[in-house]
């Protein structure tokens, strides 16, 4: 987890502070926050002697009422110690701030939220953990940042923040001069899954290819598509002939029982997508047979369950792209499963954190022996994970079980703010030339 450290601004300003009196203390702390509105938030400082990583502070403006502030920040805030994320006032003024030092490669989004209730704070440690959890359930953008992030749905979203050093996203804004293709919704069968699902379906632009479509499927299709507009990531990727012309199907995963049906790698998503989805859209767009050239893809839980797709399901998903897999936790078991503690702990990745008793799972699939000639799996996985993913055991795992496997790591969180950089990475890794 990386560490605080000093702001130079800070402490800068903290020692003119202490040359003046309270009367210059308005002016001090007005001059400061005319620099934070120009330039954004938050702020980015080198460090001395260090050029391999920055002073990252997150700030707030707070007033009397304000009686402590919260970071919520993907890959940096420890969801079991929100005290650690907790901002500190600067006396004698309405500065808060929180200052990290993290790699200057980084990217990552975060939220804050300010607690203005009345009344002393919990002294006891439960009611004060209980106080920062119901805190951080309206945590919202920053106020002074400049790049929002959008977030799924009716939410408000994250602020974004990158540091010099992050790799590019090339990929990611629109380009005017790049063709467009077309963006639906469509009802599609999910007898598997027990209901109908709404798909989003991309289609390239128009003249793009005379043969069959590759096939990208992609769960989270509101938010790929509906906020994060990953039609402008494909538009540009084949403009640059960077892959080869696809169609992409996005089931929307909005409501809570598709959205376990995906992430918690259940059985029924793999036959859904194999046996009703997959047929549905050749029934209606030119598109590919071959394995090899369908993928299917996913985020967090939803990259483990398309490495779990492509085990169970490889005659007809032959790729694989998972971003920051995460196991299955233990207290999302489907009823009567086996505990941990009941059977051989063969679904254990050397390095991954917990016991024998307590820690996740991964699919049983990822430990057996590959059908035919295994699949390809391109892995993306974050520095800063909470779920403190091994990315070199993952490959070396299915890399040993016979699977050709390809992996990126990048600073920062399980997050959409590098995702969408690597989703485009992966299908360049699975589909370019």
């Amino acid at each position: 987890m990386p560490y605080t450290v000093a702001s130079p601004r800070l402490t800068r300003l903290t020692h003119r502070l202490e040359q003046t009196g309270p009367a210059e203390h308005s002016a001090l702390t007005a001059e400061f926050w005319t620099r934070v509105e120009r330039e954004g938030t938050p702020l980015i400082e080198p460090l001395d002697d260090d050029p391999d990583h920055r002073a990252v502070t997150f700030l707030w403006r707070g007033h009397r009422a304000t009686r402590q502030v919260l970071l919520l920040a993907n890959g940096l805030t420890d969801p079991d110690d929100l005290a650690g994320s907790l901002l500190a006032p600067l006396p004698g003024t309405e500065i808060w701030y929180l200052t990290r030092r993290l790699r200057a490669d980084h990217r990552g989004s975060y939220r804050l939220v300010a607690d203005i209730s009345p009344g002393p704070l919990p002294s006891a440690e439960e009611p004060r953990r209980a106080r920062l959890r119901g805190l951080a359930a309206h945590a919202a953008p920053d106020p002074h940042n400049r790049m929002p992030l959008p977030g799924r749905g009716r939410s408000a979203g994250s602020s974004l923040f990158e540091l010099p050093l992050s790799p590019p996203q090339p990929w990611r804004e629109p380009r005017p001069d790049a063709p467009r293709g077309t963006v639906e919704r469509h009802r599609s069968p999910g007898a598997a899954l027990g209901d109908q699902h709404v798909t989003w379906v991309y289609r390239p632009p128009s003249g793009t290819t005379a043969g069959p479509l590759d096939v990208l499927v992609l769960p989270d299709g509101e938010l790929w598509f509906g906020a994060l507009g990953l039609a402008h990531t494909l538009d540009a990727l084949l403009a640059e002939r960077r892959i080869p012309p696809l169609l992409v199907l996005a089931p929307d995963t909005s409501g809570p029982v598709a959205w376990w049906h995906v992430h918690d790698t259940h059985e029924g998503y793999a036959d859904f997508l194999a046996d009703e989805l997959l047929p549905w859209a050749a029934a209606r767009w030119p598109v590919t047979a071959d394995p090899r050239r369908t993928v299917v893809a996913g985020q967090s839980l939803g990259g483990t369950a398309a490495v779990h797709t492509c085990l169970r399901r490889p005659e007809r998903f032959g790729s694989a792209l998972a971003q920051s897999p995460a196991p299955r936790p233990a207290a999302a078991r489907p009823p009567g499963a086996r505990s941990p503690a009941a059977r051989p702990r063969r679904d254990r990745l050397p390095g991954s954190p917990g016991t024998a008793h307590d820690e996740p799972s991964w699919p049983s699939q990822w430990f057996a022996p590959p059908h035919r000639d295994g699949v390809r799996i391109h892995l993306d996985i974050a520095r800063q994970d909470v779920a403190k993913v091994p990315g070199p055991a993952l490959h070396d795992l299915l890399d040993r079980c016979g699977h050709t496997v390809t992996w990126q790591e990048f600073s920062g969180g399980p997050d959409h703010a590098c995702w969408r950089g690597g989703l485009a990475d992966g299908l360049i890794a699975l589909l370019g030339s």
